[in-house]
């Protein structure tokens, strides 16, 4: 069989691309050399339908080995009683959750969107929207911070059987026990999606939502590290208080529920090539090495998101509590989040538009950027690198239409990546 050369040059390309620019992006990182050699293994050619022990399918005997590694490494770095490695994403886990737990047309209140949220919360392009009658709570215009006593208000009104939090673009700490009292007082579920914040989550350098939350979700690269996915955790594998039944009638452990929410509920056969990979990195997150790594991701971003300000870049909420940044562009002017990202990709250094709370732009537009420290300390940076990287960005944004300049930048970072060498 021929080598596909046309696609290995253009994964080549991709793989120069990261090397030589500086990330961005929040929601990624760069996983390792072994997480990544366990993806590209056999064990893609192996249907396991159901769970270790339960299979659909014969021949699984080692991936039902490699799957209970997973799930116990999972568990430990957690503190987690039961969990599901299979989900492919965060959103197949969020779906899988609701399918479990909903009916639809069930209420659900979500953090909007536009605030920070994310698009399974409830947006009305999702299935979450589309499903279920979601309603939203938002951060306060004066602080970019959320009052709970705003969420507890409208819990009150909607009364929704789920209550969801967590984030995709919010910068600060979760109150997960207030959360639990609000949901317990108008008798919902509370589920916390971590995905963003899940690696310093599981190092006790944020708050635990497994302690209070009925559910947690979360994705398996972005601060863990590892390769695409998601994954269902429970704190507690109780006996569902709020009357969900089977289809047969019975009640049953909330782990059962999920078990079938993920499968046959929302997909098939798992990916137990990414199974492996998962396995990996959670062995790499309980490491000394791990515990290290997202301490400086924590401290990078508090000095970048200062650095922002110092420059006179208004960083919502004033700060940040975990590995990320909004910021509001409107503070320099007419520059929007598109012009932003494109000016930036110009010059080798990758960051997304973002909406803002209360944004007067529209989503393909936005006012905002969402900056995170996951990826390029990965590479080994550090907090003296943060000044810098901020320096680049500003002088890329002040110049945006000087395409001279830009790539003056663009050479100046591609030679400075190379003393943070990442796979070459």
């Amino acid at each position: 069989m021929l080598r596909d050369q046309t696609i290995f040059d253009l994964i080549q390309k991709e793989q120069d691309r990261q090397e030589d620019g500086i990330e961005l992006i929040a929601s990624e990182n760069f996983a390792s050399k072994q997480v990544i050699e366990a993806m590209g293994t056999v064990l893609t050619n192996k249907y396991a339908e159901g769970l270790p022990g339960k299979r659909y399918y014969g021949g699984c005997e080692v991936v039902d080995e490699i799957e209970n590694i997973a799930r116990d490494r999972a568990k430990e770095l957690f503190g987690a009683e039961w969990v599901n490695v299979q989900p492919h994403s965060g959103a197949q886990a969020n779906a899988a959750v609701m399918l479990a737990v909903l009916n639809a047309g069930d209420k659900i209140l979500g953090f909007d969107l536009s605030h920070g949220g994310h698009l399974t919360h409830g947006s009305s392009v999702n299935f979450s929207g589309k499903l279920y009658q979601p309603s939203f709570y938002g951060v306060e215009k004066e602080t970019g911070v959320i009052n709970y006593d705003n969420v507890e208000e409208i819990a009150k009104k909607e009364k929704p059987k789920l209550l969801i939090c967590g984030a995709s673009a919010y910068s600060r700490e979760w109150d997960y026990e207030r959360l639990r009292d609000i949901a317990d007082e108008v008798g919902a579920l509370l589920l916390a999606d971590i995905a963003h914040p899940a690696g310093l989550i599981a190092r006790g350098l944020l708050n635990d939502p497994l302690e209070y939350c009925h559910i947690v979700t979360t994705t398996t690269h972005k601060t863990l590290r590892g390769p695409r996915g998601g994954m269902i955790m429970l704190g507690e594998d109780f006996e569902n208080p709020f009357g969900l039944k089977t289809p047969k009638g019975e009640l049953r452990k909330m782990s059962s529920l999920l078990d079938s929410g993920v499968f046959p509920g929302t997909q098939g056969g798992p990916l137990e090539h990414v199974i492996a990979a998962k396995a990996v990195a959670f062995g790499e997150a309980l490491s000394d090495d791990y515990m290290d790594y997202v301490i400086q991701v924590k401290k990078n971003a508090s000095v970048m998101s200062q650095k922002f300000m110092s420059k006179g870049y208004q960083v919502i909420s004033g700060g940040t509590d975990n590995h990320l940044m909004l910021i509001d562009l409107r503070s320099k002017g007419e520059i929007t989040g598109r012009d932003a990202e494109d000016a930036l990709i110009k010059a080798d250094i990758t960051i997304n538009k973002n909406m803002v709370p209360f944004d007067s732009r529209s989503p393909f537009v936005t006012s905002g950027i969402r900056v995170g420290s996951a990826a390029i300390t990965t590479r080994g940076m550090k907090e003296s690198e943060m000044d810098k990287v901020v320096d680049l960005i500003d002088e890329v944004l002040m110049n945006k239409d000087n395409d001279n300049k830009i790539k003056e930048i663009k050479e100046e970072v591609n030679s400075w990546m190379k003393k943070f060498p990442l796979y070459k």
